[in-house]
């Protein structure tokens, strides 16, 4: 919802790992600024998101998009998208506030499912 963790690395796991990327992350209510451990955690691979920032969800993208990954965040009280069928929800923990372990364990999971994504052809 707050697009500041989760949507973050996963976009940008996803334009890392893809021919071409285009992955973009999006909330239904973003924050001022990406989580400053997402940021840390990413930056342990390699990755660089401290230069992202939370992003509005618009129309646009819904209608543009191949597929829509909703984290697990009750976007289904908010969302626009999560009822078309090219929506899949992973259903992820909020690594707001958690020990920087935890947000490595939802960082690697969501490092294996972009993964997972980019090996359908996403």
């Amino acid at each position: 919802m707050g697009n500041a963790a989760r949507s973050q690395m996963a976009e940008a796991f996803s334009n890392a790992f893809s021919k071409g990327g285009g992955a973009i992350s999006a909330g239904v209510k973003p924050k001022d600024e990406v989580d400053p451990n997402a940021v840390r955690v990413m930056n342990e691979v390699g990755i660089d998101i401290s230069g992202q920032k939370p992003k509005l969800l618009q129309m646009e993208m819904i209608e543009e998009a191949d597929k829509i990954i909703t984290m697990g965040c009750a976007a289904e009280e908010v969302c626009p998208a999560v009822f078309l069928s090219k929506v899949e929800d992973w259903g992820l923990d909020d690594p707001a506030g958690k020990p920087i372990e935890t947000v490595r364990t939802i960082r690697n999971e969501i490092k294996r499912r972009v993964e997972k994504l980019i090996e359908e052809g996403y």
